[in-house]
């Protein structure tokens, strides 16, 4: 079963994001028993990739780039452990940043195998970052167990960020948030 998600600012986001942080770095270290073998919980951050400039395969435009700094910038801290990109330069090109800072590799997808990249993170577990499309940022986050929402508007919408987590009780929730300047 899915809940719906909730429209939050980035400071709600920040403010858990911390939460998690300080939790999982005040955690005692225990020796590994059979009951440790369970499945890390599932976090998976989800969006389009930024702006582009037109034309075969585009880069990234000014604005582009700095939306892709904002997202570095938002999720630095967010115990990302692997990014995710389908391999198309504005996807990589956005993924770039918080790769490089976090000293990750991103992983190219193929994003006409959605079922197949959304198995593999539930078998996976952990905290993820995948960047994708217009058409597939939303049907992902639904195979997830996420609410996928509107469709995402090819020609201007660049701000959404979807956020599938396990709860407490075993469910999947997700939240849609808003990152960098506001599209239009």
């Amino acid at each position: 079963m899915k809940r719906g998600f909730t429209r939050i600012g980035a400071i709600s986001l920040m403010l858990g994001l911390a939460a998690c942080a300080s939790v999982s770095a005040s955690a005692p270290e225990t020796a590994p028993d059979s009951s440790m073998d369970a499945q890390a919980p599932l976090s998976v951050f989800l969006v389009r990739h930024a702006e582009k400039k037109t034309g075969d395969d585009p880069s990234l435009t000014l604005a582009g780039e700095a939306r892709a700094l904002a997202l570095a910038d938002l999720l630095e801290d967010a115990n990302i452990e692997r990014i995710h990109s389908s391999d198309y330069k504005r996807t990589r090109e956005t993924a770039a940043p918080l790769a490089a800072r976090l000293s990750l590799e991103v992983e190219l997808y193929d994003p006409r195998d959605l079922p197949g990249i959304a198995q593999r993170l539930k078998a996976e577990g952990g905290r993820h970052l995948v960047v994708g499309h217009s058409n597939t940022t939303g049907e992902l986050t639904e195979l997830l167990g996420g609410e996928g929402g509107a469709p995402i508007v090819e020609a201007t919408e660049y701000d959404r960020l979807y956020h599938v987590t396990t709860g407490a009780d075993g469910e999947m929730v997700s939240t849609l948030l808003r990152f960098g300047q506001r599209s239009p």
